[in-house]
């Protein structure tokens, strides 16, 4: 399957900004079943400087910075990427969860694909004993791991509500899941906080979601919007599974990643400082479209 991506981030100034610098995160992954064609992004005003790295996760990272007076700055990306992976039935026999969890600890690498990296708190995800006996509900004694966390998964679906005025992104996790209500990247950190609490190395993926909705139903939600969902570890046999809380899905050809890290601080597409104005309007319009 390939996708055409259109991810457009606006910004709109109450005041003229004299200096802007910004941290772009807007190039698909090329890996994993997924491999990038293209890609572009065009800045209005044009950047006075530009710098691209890879960070410790892969992610390409782009720095730019704009020292022209504006009122508005339009980040256009545009991406090509070939979806060809075959994810696990969730019911699928996979080792107990128990033993994912020793042989994570038993890890010798430290490099980013490593389990170990992704076991522990990290800034917007903090171990919360009442996460963790929420998500214990789900993995029984010597269960599976894919049936236990795709049952976590569907629990998170279904007992919590999806509500964008809910929460901001600094809404701090213990409120998250008291009120039991967020969006996708509350119900990502919900769910991770859960795995990492019992030890399951777990991590926040940012991407896209696309959705054809059957006649007379409504789009899943995420669609046309940046979405995100959790990746863990079921061992090295099976290796990272993606799980979507949000839909209750197994992350399969219709979730496109952007970049994966321990939280949405990592992978977060676009953020920044600016010098001027004291207020500022967002504005982000994805398109996600299906040609081939």
């Amino acid at each position: 399957m390939i996708y055409d991506i259109q991810h457009v981030t606006t910004y709109e100034y109450e005041s003229a900004v004299s200096f802007a610098r910004c941290t772009l995160r807007l190039e698909p992954l090329n890996g994993g079943g997924q491999e990038l064609i293209s890609h572009s992004v065009d800045i209005r005003p044009r950047p006075v400087e530009r710098t691209a790295r890879r960070d410790f996760y892969g992610t390409l990272t782009e720095s730019i910075v704009i020292d022209k007076s504006h009122r508005n700055l339009r980040i256009d990306s545009r991406s090509r990427v070939k979806l060809s992976r075959k994810p696990p039935e969730r019911s699928a026999s996979s080792p107990a969860w128990e033993n994912v969890r020793e042989a994570a600890f038993a890890a010798s690498s430290l490099g980013p694909s490593s389990p170990i990296g992704y076991v522990f708190a990290s800034a917007l995800v903090p171990i919360l004993k009442p996460a963790t006996d929420y998500a214990a509900a789900s993995f029984p004694a010597s269960a599976g791991i894919l049936t236990s966390a795709a049952d976590l998964m569907r629990r998170i679906r279904n007992e919590f509500r999806y509500d964008p005025k809910a929460t901001v992104i600094s809404t701090p996790l213990t409120e998250v899941f008291g009120n039991r209500a967020g969006v996708c990247q509350d119900f990502a950190h919900v769910m991770i906080a859960g795995l990492r609490g019992l030890g399951l190395p777990a991590a926040y993926v940012s991407g896209y979601l696309r959705t054809i909705p059957p006649e007379g139903q409504q789009r899943l939600q995420g669609a046309d919007a940046t979405h995100a969902w959790v990746s863990l570890w079921c061992g090295d046999e099976l290796g990272w599974i993606g799980f979507d809380p949000t839909n209750d899905l197994i992350v399969a050809n219709d979730h496109i990643i952007l970049g994966m890290g321990r939280d949405f601080a990592d992978v977060s597409p676009v953020d920044g400082i600016i010098v001027g104005s004291p207020k500022q309007k967002l504005g982000v319009a994805v398109d996600v479209i299906l040609v081939a």
